[in-house]
């Protein structure tokens, strides 16, 4: 078994940029063949099903393989004992911890059948995750006693996770020559009273079951204009609202389009629900013990929403560092990735 170190950096060179996919996983499949021949693993567009059941408890384990675009990043490189390259954080580390626990013998030998998932375009919309196709066709999964996402958490324990809604906003104006700008109505200068209520935006932290969920509102993208000279007519914004856990869906949408009040026009281009803190779960309170450190809620979204909803206690666990998430000189600490490995291995052989 190659040494978690040469593993990720491995993984980390093979590009998986959104939709490109494809070579990370052939080079998954091919190791996880090795260790479970072609019955204990089974291919899904560019995702992977690993482990065999027995009957025993299942626990699962979650990565997805892609990354957000590069950002001029260079091959992996290890500095300092760290490693910098794209998507060593986000979330190859925790592909790497993963790749190694499905290789150890006293995992599969233990008092739990471990499944692992390798997934495809989470860093996309909710409805293009390649995770949905997967539990839709090996629904078994719903079975899981408990779930862990090995998004980045710095080793921490992080329960439940925020809730998602992106929504593109237009102000619109009238067209006019830039020397006689009275003539029409610039649509750009219009947004900008909500503009600076967003740059001047006071976030609320919720607490549930005594952890902390910020609400944040965040314009992410915008364009207007068509030519220097032209007052322009129609200026779009992409407003990107995270919301606790505790709003519904709906109530999450109607929040928006209260704060983007301003706006002509509001689109909701996708919406996905926060999960719930399962904190009285018996194999959370096993996890937490065997990595004593105080649990906090997820400021994020992630896909134990989408496990949640099946009904499976999930955690959000790994050794990826929240902060170097989707950063150009994003990189890891390379220790994280031993201590991640030795306390799934605890938590998964210990009867």
């Amino acid at each position: 078994m190659s040494d978690l170190r040469e593993t990720l950096q491995t993984i980390v060179n093979i590009r998986s940029e959104i939709g490109n996919e494809g070579r990370l996983c052939t080079s998954i499949e091919q190791r996880m063949l090795a260790t479970w021949n072609r019955d204990g693993v089974s291919r899904i567009g560019n995702s992977l099903v690993v482990g065999k059941r027995t009957g025993r408890p299942l626990i699962s384990i979650y990565g997805h393989i892609d990354t957000v675009p590069a950002q001029g990043q260079a091959e992996a490189v290890v500095k300092d004992g760290r490693l910098y390259g794209l998507g060593s954080s986000d979330m190859k580390a925790g592909v790497a911890v993963m790749l190694h626990v499905m290789e150890d013998s006293d995992v599969a030998a233990g008092p739990f059948d471990v499944v692992s998932v390798f997934y495809d375009k989470e860093e996309g919309p909710f409805d293009e995750n390649g995770l949905g196709p997967v539990l839709e066709l090996a629904n078994w999964l719903a079975g899981s006693e408990f779930a862990i996402v090995m998004e980045p958490t710095n080793n921490d324990l992080h329960l439940g996770c925020q809730g998602v809604v992106n929504a593109q906003l237009a102000f619109t104006g009238h067209a006019a020559h830039s020397s006689r700008p009275w003539l029409g109505e610039n649509a750009i200068t219009k947004s900008g009273a909500f503009l600076a209520s967003m740059h001047g935006w006071e976030n609320e932290t919720v607490e549930i079951d005594g952890l902390s969920f910020t609400e944040v509102f965040s314009v992410t993208l915008a364009q207007g204009g068509i030519a220097r000279n032209i007052i322009p007519d129609r200026f779009e914004l992409a407003l990107n609202y995270r919301f606790p856990p505790d709003r519904s869906t709906d109530s999450a949408i109607a929040r928006l389009q209260e704060v983007a009040a301003a706006a002509d026009e509001i689109t909701i281009l996708d919406a996905a629900p926060g999960a719930s803190v399962a904190a009285d779960d018996p194999h959370l309170q096993r996890l937490a013990a065997m990595a004593p450190i105080e649990p906090k809620g997820k400021q994020g979204w992630t896909d134990v929403a989408r496990l949640a909803a099946l009904g499976v206690p999930a955690v959000n666990y790994g050794p990826g560092e929240t902060a170097q998430a989707h950063q150009a000189g994003e990189s890891v600490e390379l220790a994280n990735l031993d201590r991640s490995y030795e306390v799934l291995r605890t938590f998964l052989t210990a009867t």
